[in-house]
């Protein structure tokens, strides 16, 4: 598999959220502005891609009986850091992803991972498969947080775009997230057909 597919893959064809649909937990939960969405998709890029290179690097002495405990360890180490730099550089939004941050330890994306690439591949690749993911995770993360917080309170990034009183308080639930992101699903859906069917 060449580097450009390893890096691509996880931008649409095996996006994370729109195709394999994992973690989608604290994707829905932190999407309802723009601020928050890139937050969280950073952060997590930082820990999946840091957590990727260190078991790559050392996968050849991570012992099989005790791999997923390694793994919780080194990923658990990363969120951490993570964790501590927001609280000290950027508290609004540490405070605003509150718990979620802390999830990241049991995300399904960064576990599921380093289980099937990272601990296989050499630092190189695992690096090209952490970064695609992450920037995968972090533009799905920003779309959805980009629809919901201007149908939800007529602002983008506190910017007011129309009147409040015009917003639609139904994008700004829950409701509206597992909405909007239903709606990207459909259309990452269709898309995918009609280019799979033009190539035929």
């Amino acid at each position: 598999m060449s580097s450009l597919k390893i890096f691509t893959n996880g931008l649409v064809k095996e996006n994370p959220l729109l195709v394999l649909s994992i973690g989608l937990c604290s994707s829905l939960a932190v999407t309802t502005s723009i601020f928050n969405g890139f937050g969280m998709g950073v952060s997590m890029m930082f820990v999946l891609l840091m957590s990727e290179l260190i078991i790559s690097l050392f996968r050849s002495l991570i012992p099989e009986a005790v791999r997923l405990p390694i793994f919780i360890i080194v990923i658990a180490a990363f969120t951490t850091i993570v964790q501590l730099l927001l609280e000290a550089y950027v508290p609004a939004l540490s405070e605003s992803l509150g718990v979620f941050i802390p999830l990241i330890v049991v995300n399904c994306i960064i576990m599921g991972r380093v289980e099937a690439f990272a601990s296989k591949n050499s630092p190189k690749v695992a690096i090209l498969d952490s970064l695609g993911m992450g920037l995968g995770y972090t533009w799905v993360l920003v779309a959805i947080s980009l629809v919901r917080e201007l149908l939800g309170t007529g602002k983008i990034l506190g910017y007011v775009i129309f009147p409040e009183s015009n917003a639609i308080g139904f994008f700004a639930g829950a409701p509206g997230g597992f909405f909007v992101f239903g709606i990207m699903i459909a259309l990452t859906e269709g898309l995918s057909k009609a280019f799979s069917k033009g190539g035929k």
